[in-house]
């Protein structure tokens, strides 16, 4: 066995340069992208459907006019006769999951609290209006991201759910995408992907509505009309390229970490991937096995896989104890990280800051990925610090309530117009003073 120049990188080696370097991502640098997308943007927003068209010609080298860019109700059925029963039946587990989730993550619809008599405080959720679900295409089709992005928008009450995704070259729509749209409850589908998609759905076409939101991965073209148009369409959390990491004990076999290193390695050049141990030993081992998973995959993958794991991007972390393993992934906070361990949930509070923990070996990250339930639409980038993966809350939103009895606001007032006239606002201190309950109760004067 060879351990085929998988990248390693020991911690203790490293300068601060260094290891802030191997924390970085494609997403983190989109300036040369920025300048691709603007003009891009503009295009759609001043030619709309015709403009979509041209994009869908030109980046995807699909056969589209500016009147084929809805999908119709003849490619719905002729996509169904296409997919294997089998492939349909997968499909509708996995929404099932999924739904059943995101139901039970559903906050009360209104939420009160009395917390001093006569003051009633608390939320109200309801849903967005529009939401448009962005599902790529570039380096393979993605079904599954269908169901994790629509289906949480459904059980949330959104009225306008529309789907955007690249078309294939004949001009179609991937049809397990469209049998997904199905199952999800999802009519309308639109042939745009890319930055121009992203700008369909932020100012609206003569086919495409405008949405409120857009959720879901995408490549760093998409990550990049997001951040410029976050003034137009609320752009949801980042979703970039794929990132994952795999921390592990030494305590499970070598080779399930190799295997689970070429997951998410998979998905293109553009992902990040790495092993954290503090066994080098055991390192090499995972380093050389990971080949023969490389074997068992297709010419493509197999390279996008060894692109990232001999590249800057992936590769093997040699901490040199527990502590400084468990800093690097909470700097890191991948989107994706594996804890594969004979007993797992000793290290969950370990990790603070990831897009989803996946405890033990059976816990695969493809299960988690297709069909378990919990969405895929995962932070990326580092933005595991602060954001969550996609729910239901992603679909919602909060308004707080309030309301004061007459025993309330004699307990209140006093404090307020204090701070009131602390402040300098002459206004809201009178709105509170004792002319007021003159007002409300009719005895202002002539």
């Amino acid at each position: 066995m060879s351990e085929s120049n998988i990248s390693f990188h020991r911690l203790q080696d490293l300068s601060p340069a260094q290891r802030t370097a191997l924390l970085q991502r494609a997403e983190h640098d989109l300036s040369s992208f920025i300048e691709k997308v603007d003009p891009i943007i503009e295009a759609v927003r001043t030619g709309g459907d015709e403009a979509l068209a041209a994009f869908a010609r030109q980046f995807d080298k699909a056969n589209v006019t500016a009147d084929q860019l809805r999908a119709t109700p003849q490619e719905f059925a002729e996509a169904r006769a296409k997919v294997p029963a089998e492939l349909i039946e997968t499909l509708e587990f996995a929404a099932e999951n999924i739904r059943r989730f995101h139901e039970k993550q559903m906050p009360e619809a209104i939420a009160l609290h009395e917390t001093h008599p006569g003051v009633i405080v608390g939320d109200r959720w309801n849903a967005i209006a529009s939401v448009a679900c962005y599902v790529p295409r570039g380096k393979g089709s993605f079904p599954s991201t269908v169901l994790m992005t629509a289906i949480p928008a459904k059980v949330a009450g959104v009225k306008k759910i529309v789907i955007i995704t690249p078309p294939g070259p004949d001009g179609s729509i991937d049809a397990a995408t469209l049998v997904a749209a199905e199952i999800a409850g999802i009519e309308d589908v639109f042939k745009c992907g890319g930055a121009q998609g992203i700008a369909a759905v932020a100012y609206g076409t003569e086919t495409v509505p405008k949405c409120d939101k857009v959720v879901g991965p995408g490549s760093p073209w998409v990550v990049a009309a997001k951040k410029q148009l976050s003034s137009v369409i609320d752009p949801g959390s980042p979703a970039g390229p794929s990132e994952l990491i795999v921390f592990s004990d030494s305590s499970v076999p070598a080779d399930l970490v190799a295997m689970d290193l070429c997951v998410e390695s998979e998905h293109g050049p553009d992902s990040s991937v790495f092993f954290v141990t503090t066994d080098e030993a055991f390192a090499r081992d995972v380093a050389a096995r990971i080949p023969d998973h490389w074997a068992g995959m297709s010419d493509s993958r197999a390279e996008f896989s060894r692109s990232v794991l001999t590249g800057k991007s992936g590769g093997i972390v040699v901490a040199g104890s527990l502590q400084e393993a468990f800093d690097f992934v909470n700097d890191y906070a991948p989107e994706h990280l594996a804890v594969l361990a004979d007993n797992p949930w000793q290290y969950l509070t370990k990790f603070e800051h990831a897009g989803e923990i996946l405890l033990g070996a059976h816990s695969a990250i493809s299960v988690a990925n297709f069909v378990l339930g919990p969405s895929h639409v995962l932070p990326t980038g580092g933005a595991a610090r602060t954001t969550s993966p996609l729910a239901v809350f992603d679909f919602l939103k909060r308004t707080s309530i309030a309301s004061v009895s007459s025993e309330g606001y004699a307990r209140f007032a006093a404090k307020a117009e204090m701070l009131a006239r602390y402040e300098g606002f002459d206004g809201h201190a009178n709105a509170v003073s004792p002319r007021r309950i003159e007002i409300v109760d009719g005895k202002q004067p002539a």
